[in-house]
């Protein structure tokens, strides 16, 4: 059966390639955030660990608060990996030039019985940005990102058990519009197919900053943006003769780990 056409979200390939191979020397401050929300979740799943997968470590962050967690666990550093209890893959879901094929890799890391944790963005994110940029004709500033719910629905079609996903907003905020943009290239690139195609001028950069400054400066002087967060596991199910092993447990602590 193939994937859900909103899963496989229209990226650059290349670009989204290229930016997965990026090797920044500290991941961004908003992944490590991220990851340590996420890592926080973890005390309520109680499903044995000797050996876990970080995946993109440079770009996804929060290795510190997992090793922590699971202190005589091996960690792997991913692609490739197999045979792990625990797939690690913190912010990277959305710029995955094969959404799919993500998913796969993950499925096929994991030893039987054991469980992916992941963030990505969600819709909402860089909505205020999304709109000053409709509003002055201009392209996209970033591709769409993908609906949890749809998430959700690939984890099933990809072989995963029982996901269980949520989502909260943050906002962050920023003095100067130079700043804003300094931290949103930090973060990842535009990989929308219809960006602008070629190198902009100092001269548009200029009417950027103003128009960040008039549009999304707020009552508190700062200016203002959203990003939505969304946070999944699931579970990789055993198979003995030809069935599934019933993982009521598993199915238990991972809804509870959401809440």
């Amino acid at each position: 059966m193939p994937f859900p056409a909103p899963i496989d979200h229209a990226v650059d390939h290349l670009a989204a390639a290229r930016w997965l191979r990026h090797t920044p020397t500290a991941a961004p401050w908003l992944h490590e955030e991220v990851a340590r929300r996420m890592a926080a979740r973890l005390p309520a799943i109680r499903l044995p660990v000797q050996r876990w997968a970080h995946w993109l470590p440079a770009l996804g962050g929060g290795g510190r608060e997992v090793a922590a967690h699971y202190p005589h666990a091996e960690c792997v550093s991913a692609p490739p990996a197999s045979n792990v209890q625990l797939v690690w893959a913190n912010m990277l879901a959305h710029a995955a030039p094969d959404a799919p094929a993500l998913l796969a890799a993950w499925h096929e890391a994991l030893a039987d019985g054991g469980f992916l944790m992941f963030s990505c963005l969600g819709p909402d994110t860089l909505l205020e940005l999304r709109a000053l940029y409709a509003a002055l004709g201009w392209s996209p500033p970033a591709h769409a990102f993908t609906d949890m719910h749809d998430w959700g629905d690939a984890l099933l079609e990809a072989g995963f058990a029982d996901p269980v996903m949520d989502m909260e907003r943050l906002t962050l905020t920023f003095t100067t519009p130079q700043r804003l943009l300094d931290e949103l290239r930090g973060l990842g690139r535009n990989l929308h197919p219809a960006r602008f195609a070629a190198l902009r001028t100092p001269r548009w950069h200029g009417r950027l900053l103003t128009a960040l400054d008039e549009h999304l400066r707020g009552e508190d002087s700062t200016l203002a943006l959203t990003f939505e967060i969304i946070y999944g596991h699931a579970v990789k199910t055993a198979a003995r003769d030809g069935h599934a092993i019933p993982l009521d447990e598993v199915r238990r602590v991972l809804r509870r780990a959401s809440t």
